[in-house]
């Protein structure tokens, strides 16, 4: 399973938005938006789970359950070891700045 949070980390650390998060896992925008506001768990049909963790697999970023080998306890998201054999993100912003089309949330 994948937190809310953890959705959030690894869409910021590619650098890329909703949009192309949902062009990336063949999802509609309004399905990641609401995978975003779960409390916790993201919350999902198995079939739209599956696309967006393949999309995140594909772009080299590895998701870190509880209890998993690591520096700290509990969830997180990091790029795999590997990443440079993953394929590089289309459309990702280098310099992880919103882009101009990105509304600030209050």
């Amino acid at each position: 399973m994948m937190t809310a949070a953890q959705l959030r980390a690894a869409r910021v650390l590619l650098g890329i938005d909703q949009r192309r998060l949902a062009e990336l896992s063949g999802l509609s925008v309004a399905t990641i938006q609401r995978m975003e506001s779960s409390e916790a768990m993201v919350r999902g049909n198995v079939d739209s789970l599956v696309k967006l963790i393949a999309a995140f697999e594909a772009a080299g970023i590895e998701l870190i359950d509880d209890g998993a080998a690591s520096h700290s306890q509990g969830r997180g998201v990091r790029l795999k070891a590997d990443s440079a054999s993953a394929k590089p993100v289309a459309g990702a912003r280098p310099d992880n700045k919103p882009s101009s089309r990105t509304r600030a949330r209050s």
